[in-house]
């Protein structure tokens, strides 16, 4: 016997509007990102490998995870950054078969400054109250954990 697929729900209108407006919000963070990293002649996946080094030395393959793209990507980008000194490569200490990406000195400077830059995060942010900002903050965890 066949199985009759069930009817999805088609999403409320506060629903289509939130998509809307985080889409909107996406698109703008992107967009602004971009131009940020534009401004230090980076591309956006390099700003964004630099960002996310200038937290911590990572291995090729965590970044590659993180990125969401193939390790081979990955070693380019790495090596376009390391031409400029601010990436370098170090073994990794727990195991000196595994090869670290890390930040330089100015390339945590640079990340800095490409964060410091970004406007359209911190201005709207600005205009919330400390209340008002948690709240957003808890909610979307909130969403990405479901």
């Amino acid at each position: 016997m066949a199985t009759i697929p069930q009817k999805t729900h088609r999403p409320d209108e506060i629903t289509l509007e939130v998509v809307d407006l985080i889409g909107s919000v996406v698109a703008r963070y992107h967009q602004e990102y971009e131009e940020a990293a534009a401004e230090h002649a980076l591309t956006g996946a390099q700003a964004r490998l630099l960002s996310l080094l200038s937290l911590e030395p990572l291995p090729m393959r965590k970044l590659a995870q993180r990125l969401r793209c193939e390790p081979s990507n990955v070693t380019g980008i790495v090596d376009r950054l390391e031409s400029r000194g601010l990436v370098e490569r170090r073994p990794d200490p727990a195991d000196r078969r595994v090869k670290l990406a890390a930040a330089t000195e100015e390339g945590r400077r640079v990340a800095r400054s490409l964060r410091e830059s970004l406007r359209f995060a911190r201005e709207p942010l600005a205009g919330l109250s400390d209340q008002e900002r948690l709240a957003l903050r808890d909610l979307l965890r909130r969403m990405l954990d479901a």
